[in-house]
């Protein structure tokens, strides 16, 4: 892919990083010119120290044969302009981060992808992993609903149960789905089915439309939550 990524920042810089050992054609623009020294001096990519809002900076950076463009910047404002502008271009995928929520509905008007504020992702997750260790891994979606991983201890109460099973014993809510099972004995993830047990040490991906409540983790062995 021929990727334009704009701004080298604490965003821009570990995407840039990824883009370039995946071996796509990237090119940076940064307005800083330390930022964009040091980028230069890192990747093996193109780097154009200029404002990426100009259309005369976007043709640099071979807009024209872009097959995304993605926007890092610290401001909401620049990055809706540079979008508007990759979108007015025709670039096919356009993609930015966004820093206030109150935004949000500007970039979906404009029909942006968009990733809301990747610190506050992050310190939620470091949060999280304080609070609620027994979860492994976690995606939110949406308002409530939570996509995340957890291991099954010994004892608990799903333990040594069908899916079935959990099911007639209520201790499955109807909005909470295993989606698949990783066991160490088997080289590939479980697709789960109404007569596939649950044994202990099994990782779930587990889907609730509630989240990762006390409720739905008690199921597996874990009570730490309600600390």
């Amino acid at each position: 892919m021929y990727i334009v990524i704009v701004g080298a920042g604490d965003i821009g810089t570990p995407l840039i990083e990824i883009a370039t050992a995946g071996g796509n054609e990237v090119v940076v623009i940064e307005r800083d010119a330390a930022k964009a020294e040091q980028a230069s001096r890192e990747f093996d990519c193109l780097v154009i120290n200029d404002d990426a809002t100009s259309k005369e900076t976007l043709a640099d950076a071979g807009i024209d044969r872009a097959d995304a463009l993605v926007s890092t910047t610290d401001q909401d404002a620049t990055n809706i302009m540079v979008c508007l502008l990759a979108q007015e271009l025709d670039v096919p995928e356009v993609v930015s981060v966004v820093h206030n929520p109150e935004h949000m509905g500007l970039f979906r008007q404009i029909g942006v992808n968009t990733m809301q504020n990747p610190q506050r992702l992050i310190a939620e997750y470091l949060y999280r992993a304080v609070k609620r260790p027994s979860i492994v891994d976690f995606m939110r979606i949406g308002e409530q609903a939570e996509v995340f991983e957890i291991t099954v201890k010994q004892g608990a109460p799903i333990a040594g149960k069908t899916l079935q099973e959990a099911n007639d014993a209520g201790l499955l809510d109807a909005e909470v789905l295993i989606v698949a099972i990783e066991r160490e004995a088997s080289d590939e993830p479980i697709t789960p089915r109404g007569n596939t047990r649950i044994e202990p040490d099994d990782l779930l991906t587990v889907y609730s439309a509630t989240g990762a409540t006390p409720e739905v983790t008690d199921v597996f062995g874990h009570t730490e939550d309600h600390n």
